[in-house]
């Protein structure tokens, strides 16, 4: 797409009435584009619709009517859930109209230089540490999009001494054409969002699109242990920095077990940065971490290589490792009942965000999991499954394929909770079950493995009525 200001008199289509669609209607009607908000849903649940009739933008809801998009429209700016299928879309495309999402805008109108961070998990927890780590180094961070302050808004108020630091999406990405992220990151592919991909190819091709534009001067953060990740390498031109949990890298931040004859456990591991003349740096003990979970060590290998690449002294890393303690449903510690740790890790919505909350628990564990069905088998739980949990607490569309699963690991206790009234009331049901299977020393965790959407409106809201279940025990 052209910059914003380019727009001046032309026609511009935003599908969405989101925070982003909301956002990049203001920003293209302040400079002149003639600006029709659409979203499906009706007016009455639609509230931000006045306020942009008040600027004098058009806005249309209750469905997508004929003759929305036509030859004479510019561009289309779509919420990132939307799924290309929808008839405007298809229509715009047809028409050869650019179809992008808020990223795309977003970008042309950033003084500062931007950190792009996806992955199919750990984005979030990533995207904060990373906006933390650059603080504690002096260097004005931003964290916007998904998390922080909308993304259009953050980038008009940026100056060139901001770092603009955004967690990305799949369906952001793929609706993004020039964004070149100075530092970009991809942590980690999983199998998720086929339903809206439509296969693992797309969703990889989305995803990839993070480094499309990066040149020689630019960073991309790889997470070296991952295949898919190693497999982008030959496509990348940027510098390549990697990080990894299971190998000495030449160049790259890993993790060292180093020998400590002193101390009772006389082998602890060490997070080191080596730079390109192969000089080493010492950032941090691993159980220094604040944050529980191989997972999380992985998460913080990856941040403390965005922040050295943008520039951040590693010397300061090892203090913002240690002080940190999570972003809310991302394995959040709830509170203890009869003993029992109670455990909320609602964005689990894929096996493999399940499967590494799992891993970091050694204490029994009753699971809760279940939610939108989206074709997944499940198998990849198989293995951890048959670990350390005790019982599993079933419930949503996917109850039957997950206790199928658990049946094959061997879990000896059961249970499916489907009592016919409303998802609060579900949820609260498993709770209720999961507690009255613990004993001292276990964990119960909802992990679910699976989106929210067939019961809630998002994980927030699942996440939430789950610890108001276990606080109401």
């Amino acid at each position: 797409m052209k910059h914003p200001d380019l727009y001046r008199g032309e026609e511009v289509v935003v599908l969405g009435l989101a925070k982003s669609g909301v956002q990049v209607a203001k920003v293209l009607h302040e400079r002149g584009a003639v600006v029709t908000v659409n979203d499906k849903k009706e007016r009455d649940q639609s509230p931000e619709a006045s306020e942009l009739e008040s600027l004098g933008i058009s806005v249309i809801c209750g469905g997508h009517p004929e003759g929305l998009i036509h030859e004479g429209v510019a561009l289309v700016v779509k919420n990132p859930g939307i799924p290309y299928s929808v008839a405007p879309v298809q229509q715009a495309l047809g028409l050869g109209i650019e179809v992008v999402t808020e990223v795309e805008v977003a970008y042309h109108l950033c003084a500062a230089p931007m950190i792009g961070i996806t992955g199919s998990n750990g984005k979030t927890t990533t995207t904060t540490w990373v906006g933390r780590m650059l603080e504690a180094a002096g260097m004005r961070p931003i964290v916007a999009g998904n998390i922080g302050t909308p993304l259009c808004q953050a980038a008009q108020e940026a100056d060139v001494d901001n770092w603009m630091v955004v967690e990305l999406s799949s369906f952001q990405l793929k609706g993004t054409e020039a964004f070149r992220p100075k530092v970009a990151a991809l942590l980690n592919v999983a199998e998720t969002h086929l339903d809206y991909h439509g296969g693992m190819e797309d969703y990889v091709a989305s995803k990839s699109k993070l480094f499309a534009n990066q040149g020689p001067s630019d960073t991309a953060v790889l997470n070296w242990d991952d295949p898919v990740c190693r497999e982008l390498v030959p496509y990348i031109k940027a510098g390549i920095l990697p990080f990894s949990m299971t190998e000495e890298l030449v160049q790259g931040i890993f993790v060292r077990p180093s020998f400590v004859p002193e101390t009772e456990d006389a082998l602890k591991r060490v997070i080191i940065y080596r730079d390109y003349t192969e000089s080493e740096t010492e950032i941090a003990d691993v159980d220094s971490i604040g944050l529980p979970g191989r997972f999380n060590v992985e998460n913080a290998l990856a941040a403390c290589g965005i922040a050295i690449a943008a520039g951040a002294d590693p010397a300061v890393l090892g203090g913002v490792l240690a002080s940190f303690r999570g972003v809310e449903h991302r394995l959040e510690y709830v509170t203890d009942k009869a003993g029992a740790a109670y455990y909320n890790n609602s964005k689990a919505t894929n096996s493999k965000a399940t499967a590494m909350a799992l891993g970091s628990f050694k204490k029994p564990v009753i699971l809760v999991a279940g939610g939108l069905d989206r074709g997944s088998d499940y198998m990849e739980l198989l293995p951890v499954l048959g670990g350390n949990v005790k019982a599993l607490v079933a419930l949503g569309e996917t109850k039957d394929k997950l206790a199928a699963v658990a049946q094959l690991a061997g879990v000896k206790t059961i249970i499916s909770v489907d009592n016919g009234e409303s998802a609060a009331a579900v949820l609260q049901e498993a709770v209720r079950e999961a507690s009255a299977l613990a004993e001292a020393g276990d964990v119960v965790l909802l992990s679910p493995a699976c989106a929210s959407w067939d019961m809630f409106t998002s994980y927030e809201e699942r996440g939430r009525i789950f610890k108001e279940a276990v606080h109401n025990l």
